[in-house]
């Protein structure tokens, strides 16, 4: 999987919303960059403002990102071959401007709704469910990096709903910009500021 952003340019950012351009797309491709078999073209998913991390579930297999969106309206979305997620016709954010974009509307009959999404923005990053047997209390956890927010969010998801946010690492004062689970158990967080962070159970 492979995903693109539009250019964070008004004049391209329609492109998200066209089968003839790469841009603002979740891309599903073989290791020669070619169609999946079975898939008439690369393209997965289309409607995309700019996405920063990906993840698949490993008790279902659901893909799942995090989106940033203008001002307001960062988005989680579980992604569904063939699905449009709206960008840049709907959006629960507007212009850094302050302006509208295009409409208005934040949502609209066809466009997919994101899961979540986060007003005011905490600008999501990498993020990784935790797969481990180590901390009882993760498990099938989503995490995810937050730029802007500067924490790292721990989403507990249940039915494809968010039910409950944790924010952890607040104290840091950090951009977190990606993270992964280790083969310890442990949670591993890197910052743009070059930390690697350590997160696991106390002993």
């Amino acid at each position: 999987f492979v995903t693109t952003g539009e250019r964070s340019d008004p004049s391209m950012r329609d492109q998200a919303q066209s089968l003839d351009s790469y841009l603002g797309k979740v891309l599903y491709l073989t290791e020669e960059g070619t169609a999946v078999e079975g898939n008439e073209s690369p393209i997965y998913t289309v409607g995309h403002r700019n996405v920063q991390g990906l993840a698949i579930a490993p008790d279902t297999g659901e893909i799942w990102i995090s989106e940033m969106g203008p001002r307001g309206g960062d988005e989680l979305n579980l992604l569904i071959d063939g699905q449009n997620y709206g960008w840049p016709v709907v959006s629960y954010g507007i212009e850094y401007s302050g302006e509208p974009i295009k409409d208005g509307q934040s949502r609209h009959d066809g466009f997919t709704e994101p899961v979540y999404y986060w007003d005011p923005v905490i600008a999501p990053s990498g993020m990784a469910f935790y797969d481990s047997q180590i901390i009882e209390e993760w498990q099938g956890n989503l995490f995810i990096g937050a730029l802007k927010g500067k924490h790292i969010a721990r989403l507990l998801i249940q039915n494809q709903q968010v039910v409950a946010e944790e924010r952890l690492l607040l104290e840091e004062g950090e951009r977190f910009r990606d993270v992964l689970i280790g083969s310890d158990g442990a949670l591993y967080a890197i910052t743009d500021s070059g930390k690697l962070y350590q997160v696991k159970k106390k002993n």
